[in-house]
């Protein structure tokens, strides 16, 4: 009977996190389709440089908005499934919203730039929430990097399917939106910690191993709009848009090592290894940022980095730094950094690129990647202490066993 009860359980389990996988990976893919479809608009729009700027403004605060309202309204209702599915209808509905953009006016824009953004805010902390709650710590890292790379090649696809034709791209983008709600009854209807445990954002912010990862994270979002328009003033576009294609391949291949790298090793010691790299390849871009050798080399190592990063980052620590409690307002606050480094590349990245020499610029980010690893070095490893010593015991052992039989 209590075999039964367990197989049971595990398979709900299965179930769920198969939904949840569903989820994230629908709306991460809708949100990028839609926000290049977006900018598409504003780049053959007669907006001035200042209302562009201002249309990306108010993409950027939809986003951070709704994060914020998103997790405080996941974290009180406990009915998921009724959430989700109003959030799945919503947002979809907002898929149509470019068709009123023809011609586009700088009315018209902010007004979608900021629904879309919003559209994309208010779930995503539910869906990390529930992907941390049935997820454990020991496997969390390769669960994320599977559901990073789906991601990226569900991302690819709809890219690919991209037309001029605007009713074809919304069409496109409601499709893919409504087919998510096939997800919804693989949800658990009820949370697991309905009532309880409940945090604020506050007591999150004070929380010391919280802001010793966060700050590098936001350090890193920082400095990392700067390379792609320096390149694209110094290499051209068609140089920048290749390099794009091959780091988003290596970002997809290297998110799978290192999601397991982080679950062998730990956060720490992996996120430090992605540091180092982007310390490494902004360096080099400091000595010889006109080398296309430079631009090479800093596309690998970026890739590899990025891979890193976008696992730990957005999909495993924060979860690991709820200990089990609501981690809606967790996630949230970790995904604001990524939407910032967007925002920062949309905005002012051209401005900086032509303002300042790029060696300049390239010595002040390998400095502050640098820099950025020192919060991680006070920081606690989030990975339970018995996994690591467990994992190293048993490769103490594989390793004892591997020489006896090569002496033998």
């Amino acid at each position: 009977m209590r075999i039964s009860q367990f197989s049971a359980s595990t398979h709900a389990v299965s179930r769920t996190i198969l939904g949840n996988a569903v989820l994230i990976v629908n709306i991460f893919a809708w949100y990028s389709f839609a926000t290049a479809i977006l900018r598409r608009i504003i780049e053959s729009s007669m907006l001035t440089s200042s209302e562009v700027s201002l249309c990306y403004t108010a993409s950027f605060l939809g986003a951070v908005i709704s994060l914020f309202s998103g997790s405080t309204l996941a974290s009180k209702v406990s009915n998921r499934r009724l959430l989700l599915s109003l959030w799945i209808v919503t947002s979809a509905s907002f898929s149509v919203f470019p068709l009123f953009l023809q011609p586009a006016t700088f009315l018209g824009v902010i007004v979608v730039a900021f629904m879309i953004s919003s559209a994309f805010g208010l779930g995503v902390p539910a869906c990390m929430a529930l992907f941390a709650e049935n997820t454990i710590p020991e496997d969390r890292g390769r669960t994320s990097a599977g559901l990073l790379l789906i991601t990226f090649l569900a991302t690819f696809g709809l890219r690919f399917v991209m037309a001029d034709d605007m009713v074809v791209n919304s069409i496109v983008l409601l499709c893919w939106r409504i087919a998510s709600l096939g997800a919804i009854p693989f949800v658990k209807p009820q949370r697991k910690n309905a009532g309880g445990n409940k945090t604020s954002f506050v007591s999150i912010l004070a929380s010391r191993p919280f802001c010793l990862y966060l700050a590098p994270w936001a350090i890193f979002s920082l400095v990392n709009y700067f390379a792609w328009s320096i390149s694209m003033s110094v290499l051209g576009a068609e140089f920048v848009q290749l390099t794009t294609i091959a780091e988003s391949v290596i970002v997809g291949v290297f998110a799978v090592a290192a999601g397991f790298m982080a679950d062998i090793v730990g956060r720490k010691r992996t996120l430090m290894v992605g540091f180092v790299l982007f310390g490494l390849g902004y360096a080099i871009l400091g000595v010889a940022p006109s080398s296309v050798l430079s631009w090479y080399f800093y596309t690998v190592v970026d890739g590899v980095a990025l891979g890193i990063f976008y696992v730990i980052f957005l999909f495993t620590v924060w979860g690991d730094l709820a200990h089990e409690k609501q981690s809606e307002k967790h996630y949230a606050i970790g995904i604001l950094p990524y939407s910032l480094s967007s925002f920062l590349h949309l905005t002012v990245g051209s401005a900086v690129a032509e303002a300042i020499s790029p060696y300049a610029i390239f010595s002040f980010a390998a400095f502050f990647l640098f820099l950025a690893v020192v919060p991680l070095m006070y920081a606690p490893e989030t990975l339970p202490e018995k996994t690591l010593k467990d994992r190293e015991l048993r490769m103490y052992v594989e390793k004892a066993m591997q020489r006896k039989e090569k002496y033998a």
